[in-house]
Formats: C-alpha cells, structure tokens, sequence
C-alpha cells in the first residue's frame, strides 16, 4: 500500500489558489481517477507551513512508512503544465514540503512536484513575488492544463504500484 497526501490551505478562500495544486491533485485522483486500490489518497486539513503536523500524524497512526509515502504540492520552480515524482527530492525553497521534513525528521519521502509557473518569462516583464503569485486563483485555462497533468499522474503513479 502507499498513501499519496495533497497539501495545500484549507478553506474556500483558497480553494482555486495556485498553491493548492497539491490538494486539487489529490481531489481530482480520488473523484476522476481509478489509480489503484494500492493507493490511499488524503487532502491535509493543516495550511501549507503546517503540513507537517497532518502528515506526522497520520504516518504515526498507520502502517505507511515515509517509503511509501508521496506528497503532492505545487512548485513555483516548473512551468505549469509539468510535473516531477522524485524520491528525497523537492523545490528550493517550500514551506509546506520543509514542515513535513521537520515533522516526520526524514527528507526519504515521494514527492508529486506539480508546476504551476505561469508568470511571464520575458526580462521587461514584472514577474512579481513568488508569495503573491502561489496564493492566486488558477485562471480557466490553468485549470484545464492541471486536469492534464494530473491525468498524466494518475497514469504513473498505476504504473509504480
């Protein structure tokens, strides 16, 4: 068995926000996609710079190792539209993925590292801050890139287990 847990903030506020492409992952693998019944799926209920908390506890109340183990969440270092599953890998810099690190004191853990890179890429352009930009809403067109990838994912993660 595994256990995939999408991280992201709670609550309607957030809901649609770049930085909940962890969470929207899980969601849309539990309701669109027949991964496998290998596969326990979870949304963490914590906000992002929490995760750890939701994460450590639900590995030390079950049979999962951190081996089997994947968590899904955005990553403002690849372009939206791409995706990386690595194991004890992640993005420079992230909160949500650092928590989870310090709480279960391991970085040996699967991560479902979903890009959401958007931002103009032309050196005139204003690209703003990174902080800003993850807590906005995905537009339409976003919206219909990351069902793609995550039916991309969906279809590797049948294949892992």
């Amino acid at each position: 068995m595994k256990l995939l847990i999408g991280i992201g903030n709670p609550g309607e506020k957030y809901k649609n926000s770049r930085h909940n492409a962890g969470a929207l992952c899980a969601q849309t693998l539990n309701s669109k996609f027949q991964v496998s019944n290998k596969l326990q799926i979870l949304i963490s209920q914590n906000f992002m710079n929490d995760s750890g908390k939701f994460v450590s506890k639900i590995i030390r109340q079950s049979p999962f190792s951190t081996r089997d183990l994947y968590i899904a969440h955005d990553d403002l270092d690849i372009l939206l539209g791409q995706y990386k599953i690595q194991f004890g890998v992640g993005p420079k810099v992230h909160n949500g993925v650092k928590s989870v690190e310090e709480a279960l004191g391991t970085k040996d853990f699967w991560r479902i590292r979903i890009g959401i890179d958007s931002r103009p890429t032309s050196p005139a352009a204003s690209r703003g801050k990174g902080e800003d930009f993850v807590l906005q809403d995905f537009t339409k067109e976003e919206v219909k890139i990351l069902e793609g990838v995550f039916h991309k994912i969906s279809e590797e993660l049948k294949r892992k287990s």
